[in-house]
């Protein structure tokens, strides 16, 4: 059944491409190809890309079915969300096969990763209207970024001014069910509100964005209620120096219900709240020099109890705190270009289970990027890293593509990487979880090529990768002749270093946009991810949180169509994990603008699937919702 869904799909971007085939396509400017990539040292043009990277735009959010910045992630290649909580509450977020401690998230270049544990990763103060693009780095990325990038990372990049403005954002839904037994009563239901507003001029710049949602659930103790605050301003002293900041701060409450203990955890609740913070300043000394210094805190706590209501037992309370000092700069030569730089970081958490513990990180780094040779660009680099846990490691990487016809590019990426075991891996004393203090490092070599071209006005790319991971952790634990259920959901994960884990991993992804008259068009992103690990098999006994959930195929088809003022949007996913089930998702949009006003409404997994993105959350089913935008 699945795979016919998967074939009707594909035959339909078929059939679209013999239809269109004639359409002129000059009457649209891909923006996209004049995005310009920040990678803290190298502005480099998309166009001029010789890494795997995709975009999505503020314009591409705000006319797909999603409510938060995970549901728009699961719908990039590569990218594996793994949501616990629906409606953006929680997600783990993964990058070709990787694990979700593996994956580095950056607001606007600032790393925002949690020190304590991957799940609060995507605790983004930022609402989505406030969002310009999200930039997915797949591949090895310590040699920009550092330490934690073994599989790559996400770039969050917030709206830059353009003119004073104001959105205001309403929506809401339900799944029109009754709600469970003992989980009160009613229907499940939610709803949210945003409001986006930048103000300044030229010189003085501001942007504010306030987001809210609230719903009693989806499901027994899945009720969610969170608010996001986030400023940032920027100010020119002059043309040659400006300042820029940002402050955001979350207040996040939802039912843990089967987050990490299941089933036992049923009457779990979680209480979070991150804060962060950053300054930077920039200076130009002519075309040739660029350095900027920054500094940024990021404080998070977490209030998980086991039984919500009963506070005595089983409460677990976590106080971390990173803070990041940062120097970049760019030297700009006949040569070619040089970036340069280094970074502190400050890591430590206060906790009733995991102890107290403080470690630091230290890092420089030196890039070359080049393209004197004609056709061929070169980009060269790497990042020598001292932990005071796990001592010196140094991440090199090379980067190089050439453009061996027009429209065509062949690309060749090798470097390696580090992921440092969190505070939760380390330390963790649960009764189903148990830290291990004695983890090592994992490290990672990563090999690849892609093939970037265009066929006519179609956008094509094709990826082959290899990755070998050396002392690999997995959560595990050991039931060895154990058949009983119950008897093996008493026995606690630990994390293991399991010697190497090989990833072979290829991907495609089609694009095309299609004019048809002055007031219509039609785009497609139609993408497929295979991975082929070369070895999970665990003795007999062995049960893995990675095997279960680790991705095996994803596609993904993404189509939107534009007729005057309405626009229709459908989002399709179909996943294939190694040991569950494959699942379905197909969500629709139907949209009206007239004036400042967008009115729409969202069906959101349409077939009503039932299925599991992380442990024994059931995600929901068929949702519908109403939602209106005022644009000023």
């Amino acid at each position: 059944m699945y795979s016919n869904k998967m074939l009707f799909s594909i035959a339909g971007i078929i059939c679209t491409n013999c239809m269109y085939a004639q359409t002129d396509n000059t009457l649209r400017k891909d923006s996209i190809s004049e995005v310009v990539i920040s990678e803290n040292r190298f502005q480099i043009p998309f166009a001029e890309r010789n890494k795997n990277i995709e975009i999505i735009t503020a314009q591409d959010i705000s006319q797909m079915p999603v409510k938060s910045i995970s549901e728009v992630l699961a719908f990039i290649n590569g990218v594996d969300v793994r949501q616990r909580g629906p409606f953006g509450t929680q997600a783990d977020i993964s990058i070709d096969g990787g694990t979700f401690e593996q994956a580095l998230i950056l607001l606007n270049g600032v790393k925002i990763s949690d020190p304590q544990t991957g799940h609060h990763t995507m605790n983004i103060p930022v609402a989505l209207d406030a969002i310009e693009r999200i930039e997915v780095l797949r591949g090895p990325m310590a040699r920009v970024y550092g330490v934690n990038a073994l599989t790559g990372a996400i770039n969050i990049v917030t709206k830059s001014f353009a003119k004073n403005s104001l959105t205001v954002h309403l929506q809401g839904g339900s799944s029109l069910e009754n709600k469970e037994e003992g989980d009160g009563s009613g229907k499940y239901w939610g709803g949210g509100a945003q409001v986006v507003a930048q103000l300044g001029n030229k010189d003085f710049q501001n942007l504010i964005s306030l987001s809210t949602n609230k719903t009693n659930g989806q499901r027994y103790n899945s009720a969610t209620e969170d608010m996001r605050l986030y400023y940032q301003g920027a100010y020119n002293l002059n043309a040659s120096n400006s300042l820029d900041w940002s402050a955001g701060y979350i207040d996040n409450e939802f039912g843990a219900n089967g987050y990490y203990a299941a089933p036992g955890d049923k009457e779990s609740y979680e209480i979070v709240r991150t804060a962060f913070a950053h300054f930077s300043t920039k200076h130009y000394f002519g075309e040739k020099f660029y350095i900027s210094p920054r500094i940024s805190n990021r404080y998070n706590s977490d209030d998980y109890r086991y039984y919500r209501n009963d506070l005595s037992k089983a409460r677990s309370e976590h106080k971390n705190n990173a803070l990041s000092l940062e120097l970049n700069s760019r030297l700009t030569t006949s040569l070619g270009q040089f970036g340069l730089g280094l970074e502190l970081r400050d890591e430590d958490v206060k906790s009733n289970n995991l102890g107290n513990h403080t470690r630091e990180n230290f890092g420089s780094y030196l890039e070359y990027r080049t393209e004197l040779l004609s056709k061929l660009t070169l980009h060269v680099g790497a990042y020598s890293n001292y932990n005071s846990k796990y001592g010196w490691e140094v991440y090199p990487g090379v980067d190089v593509g050439y453009q061996f016809i027009p429209n065509w590019k062949l690309n060749l990426n090798v470097g390696k990487s580090q992921r440092i075991p969190s505070f939760t891996d380390l330390y963790l004393k649960q009764p189903a979880n148990v830290g291990n203090p004695d983890l090592k490092s994992e490290y990672a070599w990563q090999y690849e090529t892609s093939l970037q071209g265009k066929i006519g006005g179609t956008q094509l790319e094709i990826r082959y990768f290899y990755r070998d991971i050396n002392d690999f952790v997995d959560w595990t634990k050991n039931a060895g002749n154990v058949t009983d259920p119950t008897e093996i959901s008493k026995i606690p994960y630990q994390p293991l270093n399991l010697g190497n884990n090989k990833m072979h991993g290829v991907s495609a992804s089609l694009s095309r946009v299609y004019v048809i008259g002055f007031d219509r068009s039609l785009k497609y992103v139609l993408g497929y991810n295979y991975l082929s690990p070369e070895d999970l098999s665990y003795q007999t006994g062995i049960i893995s949180k990675y095997v279960l959930e680790s991705l095996k195929h994803q596609a993904l088809l993404r189509i939107l169509y534009n007729a005057r003022n309405w626009e229709f949007s459908t989002g399709n996913r179909w996943i294939k994990r190694e040991l569950n089930k494959p699942y379905f998702v197909s969500d629709v949009r139907l949209g009206y603008t007239i004036h400042h006003w967008n009115i729409y409404g969202d069906v959101i997994n349409i077939a009503n699937a039932s299925y599991q993105e992380s442990g024994a959350v059931l995600m929901p089913k068929r949702w519908f919702s109403f939602g209106i935008r005022l644009s000023l």
